[in-house]
């Protein structure tokens, strides 16, 4: 496998928010519905497969406590944030492998006082895939309220607004999807569906 690093186009030194930037952006420009009909679909596949793979080593990596590098090169000191910052990098990759168990028990490691705005939006979008839709919206809120001016939590949370109106009612919502930031067909197709059910066996 290539550097991980250089598969993301960044350096060793980069910090946890830049390689998850790095990430996004890369897995955003080689998603698969950007590619339909396209003959260089195979070519877009491929590259994502890549980036996953290099996204995972670097967490695995970060989450063990060092990093690889050449010799005489400084090892990786995990602080409280930095440490929380690779956390929060494992539970989206967890997330994007469709893991959500795992990421679930992975977010309640963290203790109550360390639970920032971040931990919040990770805690709201992995109750969202577990379909536990007023709990996901409670915390998506609360990431919201402490950083306001932050798109990803703003869009996370915009995708619980409900197209039938009304308040306080259980929002009928599109998924948010982590790698290309917009909503995801496949969980709106389970909840339509789960909405026939209901109709069906009343």
């Amino acid at each position: 496998m290539k550097d991980p690093y250089e598969v993301l186009g960044v350096s060793r030194s980069a910090d946890d928010a830049q390689i998850k930037n790095a990430y996004r952006a890369l897995a955003k420009k080689y998603h698969p519905d950007n590619y339909q009909n396209n003959p260089l679909a195979d070519l877009a596949a491929e590259k994502m497969a890549e980036i996953n793979e290099a996204y995972d080593a670097i967490v695995k990596e970060r989450a063990g406590g060092s990093r690889a590098g050449s010799a005489g090169q400084s090892g990786y000191t995990a602080s409280s944030s930095s440490a929380a910052g690779s956390l929060f990098l494992q539970v989206r990759s967890l997330i994007h492998a469709g893991r959500i168990e795992e990421a679930h028990r992975l977010l309640d490691t963290v203790s109550s006082g360390n639970r920032s705005a971040e931990w919040h939006f990770l805690m709201g979008v992995v109750l969202q895939r577990k379909g536990w839709l007023a709990d996901a919206r409670t915390y998506l809120e609360e990431a919201v309220r402490r950083e306001p001016n932050n798109p990803e939590y703003r869009q996370a949370l915009g995708s619980f607004a409900s197209p039938f109106g009304g308040q306080g009612g259980m929002p009928y919502t599109t998924g948010f999807c982590l790698p290309c930031g917009g909503p995801c067909d496949l969980c709106t197709s389970i909840l339509c569906a789960n909405m026939m059910c209901d109709c069906c066996c009343r």
